[in-house]
């Protein structure tokens, strides 16, 4: 296998993203976890069907959960009772990071939000983030700086000539 070859196979294929975690949340620490899903979630993953909106992770009995991930049931499925599409997850790391999340998430105020849902390897991942939720002023902050900088590279277009 070629260096490219390699990379491409290391690059990811994203499924979803929650697009209003770095709005809501101050993100102070990313985690990727695998998923553990059924073959028709998988399927239906792949059809590029997913939703994080509401989703979150909860650290119980030493292990990792996703809540209220939605993963549509798959058109195909021939199994009698399709599940639950917004069914508890359980997330696949190592037992020291899962302590290590476990310990951190007792901090008050810290939560756990997933960022995106990926196929790595062929194998389905998440982008976990250790958070802190944004008051207003901090959201109301980051608004004015992104507007700034969206100011700056409008005016800064078309000038350099090199």
């Amino acid at each position: 296998m070629s260096k490219s070859e390699k990379k491409e196979a290391e690059e990811k294929q994203v499924v979803a993203t929650n697009r209003k975690a770095r709005q809501f949340y101050e993100i102070l620490e990313v985690f990727e976890a695998g998923l553990y899903l059924t073959g028709p979630e998988v399927k239906s993953l792949r059809d590029g069907q997913a939703s994080l909106d509401g989703c979150f992770g909860r650290h119980e009995k030493r292990e990792l959960f996703l809540f209220n991930f939605y993963i549509p049931p798959y058109r195909f499925n021939t199994a009698a009772q399709p599940l639950d599409s917004r069914r508890t997850r359980k997330l696949l790391m190592s037992r020291a990071q899962i302590d290590r999340i476990g310990r951190s998430l007792q901090i008050k105020g810290l939560t756990l939000v997933p960022l995106e849902v990926y196929f790595r390897r062929g194998w389905a991942k998440a982008a976990l983030a250790l958070a802190r939720g944004k008051k207003g002023p901090d959201r109301r902050d980051d608004l004015k700086k992104k507007a700034i900088y969206r100011e700056a590279e409008k005016s800064f277009k078309g000038k350099y000539r090199g």
